[in-house]
């Protein structure tokens, strides 16, 4: 299997010049799937960091990055939408954010803001001995005791405890923030939520400051003033 990824055919989220070089990293598996970016481009494209890989893993292995509070020890391990990178020796944190156009990309943060991170509820299981398991946006499981989620909530993650520390509900008059599509990066409230017949996605009706737009369900995920105030500040 090739180690390599051609630009040309890389996912439209990932930040990336399509037309400089004919192939760039490649992720390994892990969270976010296809979407996932490895990391070295995140270090070396977008924050130029590091000029070349064995730069990337010598910042690494020295501790000198952080994934959603844990050391890595892969420079293809894959990053996406809402993970938090940390870089303590240079007090800098930053959140994967979706920007204009759905490339990914980095929204600087406070070192309180770091220590936890956001989570889109894809659906849920009853798992053995009565316990709810989400399963989140990014391949993460998190087993809670009482149910009251929705399969298109939003959640807060401590990254150290694993543990829900808020919930956000998916509802007329929640803030979002469009991660896919020609709105990509935008964010606003839900105005309406149009249901829609049979296995078709539901359409959702969002006002932002400059106006208003549409765009189907999958494609919104639910934030609040909290968190886009640390992206702001």
């Amino acid at each position: 299997m090739t180690k390599h990824q051609k630009r040309l055919s890389v996912p439209k989220s990932w930040p990336v010049e399509r037309k400089t070089d004919t192939f760039t990293a490649k992720a390994t598996a892990g969270p976010h799937g296809e979407s996932g970016v490895p990391l070295v481009v995140v270090l070396r494209d977008v924050l130029e960091y590091v000029n070349t890989k064995k730069e990337a893993k010598y910042a690494i292995n020295n501790a000198g990055v952080l994934v959603n509070g844990a050391t890595v020890n892969d420079v293809n391990r894959p990053i996406g939408m809402f993970d938090i990178l940390a870089f303590p020796d240079r007090d800098e944190y930053y959140r994967v954010f979706p920007d204009e156009g759905g490339r990914l990309g980095l929204t600087a943060i406070d070192e309180d803001a770091a220590g936890s991170k956001l989570g889109k509820i894809e659906d849920k299981t009853l798992v053995s001995g009565g316990d709810v398991q989400l399963n989140l946006h990014d391949g993460q499981n998190i087993l809670v005791e009482e149910d009251g989620y929705s399969g298109t909530d939003s959640v807060v993650i401590d990254n150290e405890t694993n543990e829900v520390v808020a919930h956000f509900e998916f509802e007329e008059g929640a803030l979002v923030t469009a991660v896919a599509g020609q709105h990509a990066g935008e964010i606003g409230e839900i105005s309406e939520i149009q249901i829609s017949p049979g296995s078709a996605d539901n359409t959702i009706i969002v006002d932002t400051d400059d106006g208003m737009f549409e765009t189907v369900q999958n494609y919104v995920v639910v934030i609040d003033e909290n968190f886009v105030g640390d992206d702001d500040e």
